[in-house]
């Protein structure tokens, strides 16, 4: 799995939000070749399937790319039901009790991701460059993730996830998601 670094700033950025009570639900997003931008996430209807595993999402080209920042803008927004979100999460079923826990934050509403970069690495991985923004702002910039094409679904990485929990954590692995690396 590839290794995700954040910076000294971005720690203790993260760290105050964590201790304000907000509490991010996922990590990056993205997938596919060359620099790309994002538009501001949308949420989905309330009546649209749970799951998106139904839309046989491309796993290569521009396609990819669109599906892959689609699916991380969706993860990342507050009125996207947790069943989804669990759904656009690599592995989300092993971590499904911490993401339900992490959505419920107070201020999780105000969160969410913008993929600024995307670059396919194979037919089922993806090196995105996101950031995570709170009421418009960004408080983790030019973050780096990956994308994992799973069961024809472009997700969020789980090595994303767990590093964002990591870095809520204080950068400590103890209680951390059994399925996250190095937990």
């Amino acid at each position: 799995m590839q290794r995700l670094h954040f910076s000294e700033s971005s720690r203790v950025a993260f760290s105050l939000l964590a201790a304000a009570g907000i509490a991010l639900t996922a990590c990056s997003s993205g997938g596919g070749s060359g620099n790309t931008t994002s538009a501001t996430p949308t949420a989905p209807p309330a009546s649209q399937s749970p799951t998106p595993a139904a839309s046989g999402e491309p796993a290569t080209g521009s396609g990819a790319v669109a599906a892959i920042k689609k699916n991380w803008a969706t993860f990342f927004n507050a009125k996207t039901p947790t069943s989804q979100r669990i759904a656009l999460l690599q592995d989300g079923n092993m971590v499904a009790a911490r993401l339900k826990t992490e959505s419920q934050g107070n201020l999780a509403a105000a969160a969410s991701a913008k993929v600024t970069h995307v670059t396919l690495t194979g037919t089922s991985q993806a090196s995105v460059t996101y950031s995570i923004l709170v009421a418009g702002q960004a408080v983790l910039p030019n973050q780096q993730g990956v994308a994992i094409y799973e069961d024809g679904v472009w997700k969020v990485g789980l090595a994303s996830f767990c590093a964002l929990l990591k870095l809520e954590n204080a950068g400590k692995s103890s209680g951390l998601p059994a399925a996250c690396p190095g937990s």
